[in-house]
C-alpha cells in the first residue's frame, strides 16, 4: 500500500505539525514502564525538528479518560525540549510567534468528549493550530476517533516514519516469501477466526496457540477443563481439517491446588486449566522455523499475566537466532522480547497489537484510509 510520507514533504521549516503519536504506554506509580512506542515515535519528532518544524504531539493514554499524559511528558522532556499543554485552546495559535523546532504535548485527547465521539468541531479545534497533519499512531489507527480519521481531512496529511515503516513490513507479511510460518497466540478466537482462515491459505503453516487453541481442542471433542474458551459453540470444522493448521502437541495445565503438570491436549482433567503450551510444542515450532524464509508472530503462547512466560521466552530466544525474516507484534510478545533484550535481533517489531491483526486481516485501517482520501 502506498501512503504519503512526511519525508516527501518539500518544506517543513516553520510549519506547525500536528503529530498524532502512539503515546499509550504502560505507567506504574507515575513512571513510564516501557518506552518502546515512545522511542519509535521520537524518530519522527527528531526528523521534524531537524527540519525546523514546530511539533504539536497528540495522543491518548489508558482506558480511563481521566488518565493523564504527564508521566509521558516527564519521560519525553528528558529527550527533547517540551512544553505540556492542558487544553487545545491553550496551544499556540498560528499567529503566535514560536521558535522553529519547538515541541508541545497536549494532554490526553480522551479528556475531551469530542475525541472518541469523532466530533467534527473538536477536530476543527485541533486543526486550527496546525499547518500539516502527520500520524505515527499505527497502534490507534483502527479506531474511528476525531484525531485519527477526521482531523487528517482538514489539513495536508502524511504518514510519519513509524507508520510508513509499519505499512511496508506488514504488507510484506500479507504476501510472504515461502515457506512461511504464522504463529498466533492470545485469546478471543471468534474475533481472530477470519484472520486464521485467511492465513491458512496464505502461509504454509499456521500455528494456533494460547487460549485460541482451546476452542479447537474443544471442537476435537477433548476436555479443556476450566480453561478459557468462547462462550458460543463455533463452527471450525474447516479450520481443523486444513492441512496447514498446527496445534500444540503438549500443554501445561494448572490444578485447583496451584500445582501444574505437562500433558497432551487430549488428557486435560475437568478441574484443570490450560495455561501454556508445553516444551515439546516449542521445540517442534523451532525445528519447523529453521526451514522458513518468513515468520510472522503475534501473541504469547501462554497466560503471560499469570506468569506463564517460559515457553514464550523460549520461542522468542529461538526465533531471534534464525536467518528467516521475522516480523512480530502484540503487547505481551513485545514485552517478552524486550525483557530478554532481543529487539535488535528481529527484523521488525510492530507497535500495534489489535491494529496489527486488523491490518493483516483487512489490508488497511481507518486511520490509513484517512491519509489517502
Amino acid at each position: 500500500m502506498t501512503v504519503p510520507r512526511i519525508d516527501e514533504a518539500r518544506v517543513l521549516k516553520g510549519k506547525r505539525v500536528l503529530l498524532r503519536a502512539s503515546l499509550n504506554v504502560p505507567v506504574t506509580e507515575g513512571r513510564v514502564r516501557s518506552d518502546f512506542r515512545l522511542h519509535r515515535t521520537l524518530q519522527t519528532v527528531d526528523y521534524l525538528r531537524e527540519r525546523g518544524a514546530i511539533v504539536i504531539m497528540l495522543g491518548h493514554i489508558g482506558r480511563d479518560p481521566q488518565e493523564s499524559l504527564r508521566p509521558v511528558f516527564e519521560y519525553l522532556k528528558t529527550k527533547l525540549p517540551l512544553t505540556f499543554v492542558e487544553t487545545p485552546e491553550a496551544l499556540p495559535s498560528r499567529e503566535e510567534p514560536v521558535s522553529d523546532g519547538s515541541v508541545y504535548l497536549l494532554e490526553n485527547l480522551r479528556h475531551f468528549e469530542g475525541e472518541k465521539a469523532n466530533d467534527a468541531v473538536f477536530a476543527e479545534t485541533l486543526a486550527a493550530h496546525g499547518d500539516l497533519f502527520v500520524t505515527d499512531a499505527f497502534s490507534d489507527a483502527h479506531r474511528e476517533h476525531a484525531s485519527i480519521v477526521t482531523l487528517p481531512q482538514l489539513l495536508p496529511r502524511y504518514a510519519g516514519l513509524l507508520l510508513a515503516d509499519e505499512v511496508e513490513h506488514l504488507d510484506q507479511a500479507l504476501s510472504p516469501e515461502h515457506p512461511a510460518l504464522f504463529i498466533l497466540g492470545g485469546a478471543k478466537f471468534e474475533t481472530k477466526a477470519p484472520l486464521i482462515r485467511k492465513f491458512l491459505d496464505t502461509y504454509d503453516t499456521v500455528f494456533v496457540g494460547g487460549a485460541l487453541a482451546n476452542d479447537l481442542f474443544k471442537a476435537h471433542g477433548w476436555s479443556i477443563g476450566r480453561s478459557l474458551s468462547s462462550e458460543e459453540e463455533l463452527d471450525v470444522a474447516d479450520v481443523l481439517s486444513h492441512p496447514h493448521l498446527l496445534l500444540p502437541q503438549d500443554v501445561i495445565v494448572e490444578h485447583p491446588d496451584g500445582s501444574s503438570r505437562t500433558t497432551t491436549p487430549d488428557a486435560v482433567a475437568e478441574d484443570e486449566i490450560i495455561l501454556d503450551a508445553g516444551p515439546a510444542t516449542v521445540r517442534d515450532l523451532l525445528m519447523r522455523a529453521r526451514d522458513q524464509k518468513f515468520i510472522l508472530w503475534n501473541g504469547p503462547l501462554g497466560n503471560y499475566e499469570r506468569g506463564y512466560k517460559e515457553q514464550t521466552e523460549m520461542l522468542a530466544c529461538g526465533l531471534a537466532e534464525l536467518s528467516a525474516t521475522c516480523v512480530v507484534g502484540g503487547g505481551d510478545t513485545i514485552a517478552s522480547i524486550s525483557e530478554l533484550n532481543l529487539g535488535e535481533k528481529y527484523d521488525f517489531i510492530s507497535t500495534g497489537g489489535g491494529a496489527m491483526l486488523e491490518y493483516l486481516q483487512k489490508g488497511t485501517l481507518p486511520g490509513i484510509e484517512a491519509l489517502k482520501s
